[in-house]
């Protein structure tokens, strides 16, 4: 599936520190033009976690879009979801392959080209590189990549997504090195409303559509 160059990822706890319903942003992110979105809670019981990703589910099978869940391949499967993502301390990507299904597509976090190779080596469908820039979003144990880990994984033939400190002002500059997609989260609440920050994204970023 071609889907635009920008990657929301909903992150439940920073929505609950900010007021917001996730599901609100999940709608305002798919009316903006989002059509691949991650859905991470990190923390809350697994029901709520399933609850909001099959509303999610549903909300993007109206858009022609894919939901990916953050860690939980059980949940992914359970809800119908198009995908699991999967960091370095997590389920490896051939288990949650196997947990998920065979027609789920598998995301994988790096932090280094050893990771990139390893992750390429394997069941991905796309390699997620990061953090790019400094970020307060998420501890992720590495300090700021830059670009030239998303040039790197950029020669290999699956798509990366760059995360980490991304906002619209320097997402041309990720995109110009190679990623398929930036992942976006925090800069999505700032200061105008969802649905007009992804638009701003699309219309500010180059036209590069990619298949996942």
């Amino acid at each position: 599936m071609l889907v635009p160059p920008i990657y929301p990822i909903i992150d439940v706890d920073l929505c609950r520190m900010r007021g917001l319903e996730p599901l609100a942003l999940v709608a305002a992110c798919l009316s903006g033009g989002a059509r691949l979105l991650q859905i991470r809670m990190k923390t809350g019981g697994s029901g709520r976690f399933l609850t909001l990703c099959r509303a999610a589910v549903e909300q993007a099978r109206h858009y022609g879009a894919l939901i990916v869940v953050n860690d939980r391949a059980d949940i992914a499967a359970m809800a119908g979801a198009a995908g699991v993502h999967v960091g370095q301390t997590d389920l490896s990507a051939d288990t949650a392959q196997a947990i998920a299904g065979a027609g789920v597509r598998i995301g994988v976090s790096t932090h280094t080209p050893q990771q990139v190779d390893e992750a390429v080596a394997g069941p991905a469908s796309y390699v997620a590189v990061g953090p790019v820039f400094r970020t307060m979003t998420k501890e992720t144990g590495y300090e700021p990549r830059g670009l030239d880990l998303v040039r790197y994984a950029a020669r290999s033939s699956k798509p990366v997504i760059a995360i980490g400190g991304i906002s619209l002002a320097n997402a041309a500059g990720v995109l110009e090195a190679g990623a398929s997609a930036v992942a976006v989260i925090s800069d999505l609440l700032s200061e105008e409303p969802p649905e007009g920050r992804v638009r701003a994204f699309l219309t500010g970023i180059p036209a590069r559509p990619f298949n996942v």
